[in-house]
C-alpha cells in the first residue's frame, strides 16, 4: 500500500478541510463553548474589592411592595451611598420615566451629585426598542448599557463607545465608572481619530479593540468600539449587598468610601440578566447585568492601574499557522515511529499536552485556536494510527510469506540433501552390499552433517530475525547495531571465504562499501538485506561459472540506497531459464516490498549477471 496516499496526503487533505471549515465559520460555536470552559477552568483571583454591588433582590422587593422601584426608594439609596463617599455611583436602573412616588427628591439627588451616571439604551433591539435617559440627569452623567450578544445568547464582549441613532458618540456606563474612579489617580481618558482608527486610552494606555477574527470568532460584527471581556475568575469576584443592608447600615463604611458602587437588579423575576458560560457562577449561565457592569469596569482600572491584561489574540496568520503545525507535527511523528500501540500513546500524549498549554496561555490572557487544532490533531493521530496498522499488518504478512518460504527452503535442503543421502545409505545397508569405498562413505557422512548443520543455520538465523544480531555462521555474529555498510562488508569477507567453486577462479574483485541512510530502517530490515547480500553472493559462487571479475557497491545517491552484485560468468539466467523464483530470489522480492524498494536480476553483455536492490529514502512515510 502507497504510504504517502494512506499518511500524507489524508493529512494534508484533514488540515486544508479544517481550514476551510474555520474560514467558513462552521466551528465558531465549538471554538466559543471550548473557550467558555477553559476561561471557568482558570485559576482563582482576588476579590476585587474596589467595586461594590448594590443588588435589589426579591426580597427588597417584596418590603418596598412596588416594582418598578419608585424613585423615592432610589433617592434615598443614592443619598446614604453617598454618605459614605464612594468614588462613583452607577445607577443600572432606567429612569426614563417617573415613577412615583418621590420624583422630586431623586430629580435633586440627581442635580447634587456628579459622581452618579445613569443609564439608558441607544442602539434599538430587534424591536427597535430604546431607551431615553434618566429623567433630570446631565447627558455627561449618563452612560449606555447596550452588550453585543453572541449567535447563542452569550454575552463575551463589551461595547465600550457608539454612535447613537442620530450619529452621536456615546460611552458606555463601564467606561464612565472607571474613568471618574481613575481621574481620582491623576488618569485622563481620551478619544483620538487617527489614520489607523479610532483609539480610546487613559493617559498613554490603549485599550485594545475587538476585531472581526478575534479568537474563535469569523467574521464578528465589530461596530463601534468593542472589547472581549476578562472576566474575572471567581466564584465571588465582588461584594455583593441588598438595598436593605444599606438602608439599615449594616455594611462596613470601608466598603464603600473611594469605591465604584453599581446598584441593580438581582433577581430573576425581572428580566435584568444576561448569559454567559465564562463566568464561575453558582447559577448556571445566568448572570445579572449589574455583574457584567461591574466586571467589566473592574477590568479597564484592573488593566490601567494592575496591568492585569485584556484577552489577547494573535493575527491570522499566526493563528493558522499554529493550527497547521499541530497538523504537521503529528504527520512527522507517524514518519518517526512505525509501531501503533506507541503512535496511540505518543499522539495521546501530544492532545493531552495541547490541552494543557491552550489551558495555559488562555491563563495567562492568550486566546489560541483550541477546536481547529485539536480537531486536526484527532483527524491526523488517527489516519496515522490507521495506516501504521496497516503496514504492521502488511509486514506481518511479508513476515509470514518469509516463514513460508524459509519452511520450504528447509524442506528442501532436508528432502534434496541429508533424506537422499540417508536413503541411498540405508539401501546399501538393506542389500547387504559390501561398501566398496570407505573413503567415499565418509565423505558423504561428512556432507550430511554439513547439510543438517545447514539447516541449523538456516532456522536460527529466522529465530533471531528481530534481534540486533545477524547470524553469519556458527561461530560468526554481526552486530546489526553498526553502521549497516559496516556489517554488508563482513558479509562479503564471511562469504567470500567460504568453499564455494565459482570463487576460485575470479582474479579481480570491485569492492565498494560506502555509508547508507538508514533512516527507519529496524533490525529485521537490517536482518534481511545482509541477508540478501549473503545470497546474491552464494549464487555467484554456486553458479557463475568461469567468472573472473566480482563487483559489488554500496551506496547512498540522490536520496536512493543502491545494493549491487555484479559478475561476468555464466550466470544463473543462463543455467536456469524457467520462471520458477528460488527461496532467495523470493526474499529479496519480499524484502524490496518491505522496503518499498525495487528488486532487479537481468543479464549483462557480452556475459555475467546483474542483482540489484535498490530504495528510496525520501518515501517512507507512515
Amino acid at each position: 500500500m502507497n504510504i504517502w496516499r494512506i499518511g500524507v496526503l489524508p493529512g494534508i487533505a484533514a488540515i486544508g478541510l479544517t481550514i476551510i471549515a474555520r474560514m467558513l465559520g462552521s466551528l465558531q460555536s465549538l471554538e466559543l463553548a471550548a473557550y467558555d470552559t477553559f476561561m471557568r477552568l482558570r485559576p482563582d483571583e482576588p476579590m476585587d474589592e474596589r467595586i461594590l454591588i448594590v443588588g435589589i433582590n426579591e426580597e427588597d422587593i417584596r418590603r418596598i411592595k412596588q416594582y418598578p422601584i419608585p424613585d423615592g426608594e432610589i433617592a434615598k439609596l443614592l443619598r446614604t451611598l453617598q454618605s459614605y463617599q464612594p468614588a462613583a455611583i452607577g445607577l443600572d436602573i432606567y429612569r426614563d420615566i417617573r415613577v412615583p412616588p418621590g420624583h422630586d427628591e431623586l430629580a435633586s439627588a440627581f442635580l447634587d451629585m456628579k459622581n452618579v451616571i445613569g443609564i439608558e439604551k441607544v442602539l434599538p433591539d430587534r424591536s427597535g426598542f430604546t431607551v431615553n435617559p434618566p429623567l433630570n440627569l446631565p447627558s455627561e452623567q449618563v452612560g449606555f448599557v447596550d452588550a453585543p450578544i453572541d449567535a447563542d445568547e452569550k454575552q463575551r464582549r463589551t461595547l465600550l463607545g457608539t454612535s447613537d441613532l442620530k450619529d452621536k458618540w456615546r460611552l458606555s456606563l463601564s467606561l464612565k465608572l472607571a474613568d471618574i474612579y481613575l481621574k481620582k489617580h491623576g488618569i485622563n481618558w481620551k478619544e483620538e481619530n487617527k489614520s489607523e482608527g479610532y483609539l480610546m486610552k487613559f493617559n498613554s494606555t490603549k485599550i485594545p479593540q475587538f476585531r472581526p477574527n478575534d479568537g474563535g470568532y469569523i467574521s464578528e460584527d465589530n461596530g463601534g468600539y468593542q472589547s472581549l471581556i476578562n472576566f474575572r475568575s471567581n466564584i465571588k469576584p465582588f461584594r455583593i449587598v441588598s438595598l436593605t443592608d444599606i438602608n439599615n447600615k449594616k455594611v462596613d463604611a470601608s466598603w464603600i468610601q473611594d469605591k465604584i458602587v453599581l446598584i441593580g437588579l438581582t433577581t430573576p423575576s425581572f428580566k435584568d440578566y444576561t448569559f454567559s458560560d465564562t463566568i464561575k457562577t453558582k447559577n448556571i449561565s445566568l448572570v445579572y447585568g449589574v455583574e457584567i457592569h461591574a466586571h467589566v469596569t473592574s477590568q479597564l482600572i484592573s488593566y490601567v492601574l494592575n496591568k492585569r491584561p485584556f484577552i489577547k489574540t494573535w493575527a491570522d496568520i499566526w493563528e493558522y499557522l499554529w493550527i497547521i503545525s499541530w497538523g504537521i507535527i503529528v504527520i512527522v511523528l507517524g514518519r518517526k515511529m512505525r509501531s501503533p500501540l506507541m503512535l496511540i500513546f505518543s499522539i495521546t500524549g501530544i492532545i493531552i499536552f495541547f490541552i494543557i498549554i491552550s489551558h495555559s496561555l488562555l491563563t495567562l490572557s492568550w486566546w489560541t485556536p483550541f477546536i481547529p487544532s485539536l480537531l486536526i490533531l484527532a483527524l491526523n493521530g488517527f489516519s496515522i494510527i490507521i495506516a501504521a496498522i496497516d503496514r504492521h499488518e502488511e509486514n506481518w504478512r511479508l513476515r509470514i510469506q518469509i516463514q513460508k518460504l524459509v519452511i520450504n527452503k528447509t524442506f528442501d535442503i532436508i528432502h534434496n540433501g541429508p533424506l537422499q543421502t540417508i536413503a541411498r545409505m540405508i539401501k546399501q545397508v538393506e542389500e547387504n552390499k559390501e561398501i566398496s569405498n570407505a573413503q567415499n562413505f565418509l565423505s558423504e557422512l561428512h556432507q550430511l552433517n554439513q547439510d543438517l548443520r545447514g539447516v541449523y543455520k538456516l532456522v536460527k538465523q529466522e529465530n533471531f530475525i528481530e534481534s540486533n544480531t545477524f547470524y553469519i555462521n556458527q561461530e560468526q555474529e554481526i552486530d546489526l547495531k553498526k553502521p549497516l555498510h559496516e556489517a554488508l562488508n563482513e558479509v562479503y569477507v564471511d562469504v567470500f571465504d567460504r568453499d564455494f567453486p565459482c570463487f576460485k577462479t575470479i582474479k579481480i574483485n570491485v569492492v565498494n562499501f560506502q555509508p547508507l541512510n538508514e533512516e527507519n530502517l529496524s533490525a529485521e530490515l537490517k536482518h534481511s538485506i545482509c541477508r540478501f547480500l549473503e545470497e546474491a553472493l552464494c549464487n555467484v559462487g554456486k553458479y557463475a561459472q568461469n567468472t573472473t571479475r566480482l563487483e559489488i557497491n554500496c551506496d547512498y545517491k540522490k536520496g536512493k540506497n543502491i545494493i549491487i552484485v555484479k559478475d561476468n560468468g555464466l550466470g544463473v539466467n543462463k543455467i536456469n531459464n524457467s520462471s520458477y523464483q528460488g527461496f532467495g530470489t523470493q526474499q529479496a522480492v519480499t524484502l524490496a516490498k518491505q522496503l518499498r524498494g525495487k528488486f532487479e536480476r537481468f543479464a549483462n553483455s557480452p556475459k555475467g549477471t546483474t542483482c540489484q536492490l535498490s530504495w528510496s529514502t525520501h518515501k517512507r512515510w507512515l
